[in-house]
Parts: structure tokens; C-alpha cells; sequence
């Protein structure tokens, strides 16, 4: 909980927004450095709530692990596949949690994959949180395979709460049947600093990253905030600052 309220304050628009109104406050007392404080925040706020701005965090990020170009000896003996957000509660599907837009876009990647290598599928993500929730990420992700693509998945995965869990879990499930060399799947943004966590956990990776949203077409409308645009950049921001710590703690 309090690790969730830190990243709420240092990542934008919340930080940001803290230091507009500090540096009002502060112009009662120094007009001047005030100013440039609020003005400043405010400029780099309505920068990053655009497209364009917001490529500029993600485009490097993103680049940092290369598509998997073809499914050919790669030696891999499994794909593993990272849950994202979750949608609770969905009266179309009898109230059950469905995977959202993130998680989908994986799911559909790791479907292609399948497809093309016959590798068996490992679903991982519990609850998101400590707290016991009526169904994991893992078996609303799991789910959408076996009934939507008719996909069948090997092994779940639903004790963990973050990325670092995700792959202790996994590994730990994996080499039991010995699985030692995985294609992992996740979006392009979270790929690089997915990878570190499961080479840590002992496993031998190959990335296989989705979602390039840098390789979107920036256009006159990129230019424009929009909570798109903010969204990419907040993403972008708290998987550059995860990767920063887990450089630090490695």
C-alpha cells in the first residue's frame, strides 16, 4: 500500500501537479523562483500529455528489446505470458473478470506464437495485491485462450503481485517440468525490465515483446494532450524508474 501511494506522487500527472501548486506557494515568498517552478511544471505536464511528448519516453524504452522477427530455432520450451489489468466485474460475461485492452494484446501475440511453434503456455498474475481476490489474473487471461482462441494453457501462475513474483513463480513452476528457456511475452514498454527479473530467476529468455506504441504515426493530432498521450507516459516513466531500481538492488 504505501509502495502504491509513493509511485502515485513521484510518477506524473500527480508529481507534477504537486509542484504547480508548491511553486504558487512559494511565489508569495520568491515571485520569481515561484514562477519558473509552476511555469515549468506546467509546461513539461502539458508536454507529456501528448502523443509526441510521450514518445520521447517511450520510443528509447521501447527500444531497448527488438521484436521477435521469427519463431525459428529459438530453443525456447514454453511461452510465458505476463498478466496485465484487470476488469472486475463484466455483466456481458456473467460478472467474471475479463483481461483489459494491455492484457488482451498480449494474450492475442502469445495466441499467434502458439500457432506458430506448438510451444506449451504459461499464464502468470495473481490478484494484482495482497488482498484474495475471487479470480487471479492468470485464470481471467487463461480464460480467454482456451474458450476464445481455443488455446489450451499448461500451467498457471496466480500468487504473484508484481513482475518480480511473476517470474520467481513461474520459474520455480517451470523448471519442475524442466523448462529452462522461455519466450517471454509482455507489451514492448514493460520487456526489458520483464526480462532482467526472469534471467535473475534462472531462466534463459528470449523477449518477445507487443504493443509498439512508439511506431505509431505521429500526426498533427500527436501534438495535442490527451489522456492517451498521458497515459503512455506515466507507463513509460514508472518502467524507467523500475529499472532503475532493480539496477540498483541487483
Amino acid at each position: 500500500m504505501l509502495m502504491a501511494v509513493v509511485r502515485t506522487l513521484i510518477l506524473p500527472p500527480v508529481s507534477l501537479l504537486i509542484l504547480i501548486a508548491a511553486g504558487r506557494m512559494i511565489k508569495i515568498w520568491h515571485p520569481r523562483t515561484g514562477k519558473i517552478i509552476s511555469n515549468t511544471s506546467l509546461i513539461v505536464l502539458l508536454m507529456l500529455s501528448t502523443c509526441a511528448g510521450a514518445w520521447l519516453l517511450v520510443a528509447p524504452l521501447e527500444n531497448l528489446e527488438k521484436p521477435l522477427l521469427t519463431t525459428k530455432n529459438t530453443g525456447a520450451q514454453a511461452i510465458v505470458v505476463l498478466s496485465a489489468g484487470l476488469l472486475a466485474s463484466n455483466p456481458e460475461y456473467d460478472n467474471q473478470a475479463i483481461p483489459d485492452y494491455i492484457a488482451l494484446g498480449r494474450i492475442r501475440y502469445a495466441a499467434k506464437l502458439y500457432r506458430d511453434t506448438g510451444l506449451p503456455i504459461l499464464v502468470t498474475g495473481g490478484s494484482g495485491s495482497k488482498r484474495i481476490l475471487d479470480d487471479s489474473f492468470s485464470k481471467s487471461m487463461a480464460r480467454v485462450f482456451e474458450y476464445e482462441f481455443a488455446i489450451p494453457v499448461k500451467w498457471h501462475e496466480d500468487q504473484s503481485t508484481n513482475t518480480r513474483e511473476n517470474a520467481d513463480y513461474s520459474a520455480q513452476i517451470l523448471k519442475k517440468d524442466g523448462v529452462t528457456h522461455i519466450l517471454l511475452v509482455t507489451d514492448a514498454m514493460h520487456m526489458r525490465r520483464a526480462k532482467l527479473v526472469f534471467e535473475q530467476a534462472g531462466l534463459r529468455v528470449t523477449s518477445a515483446p507487443t504493443l509498439f506504441f512508439s511506431r505509431d504515426e505521429i500526426g498533427s493530432f500527436s501534438y495535442m494532450p490527451s489522456a492517451e498521450g498521458l497515459r503512455r507516459s506515466h507507463y513509460a516513466m514508472y518502467e524507467w524508474l523500475g529499472l532503475i531500481w532493480y539496477r540498483m538492488k541487483a
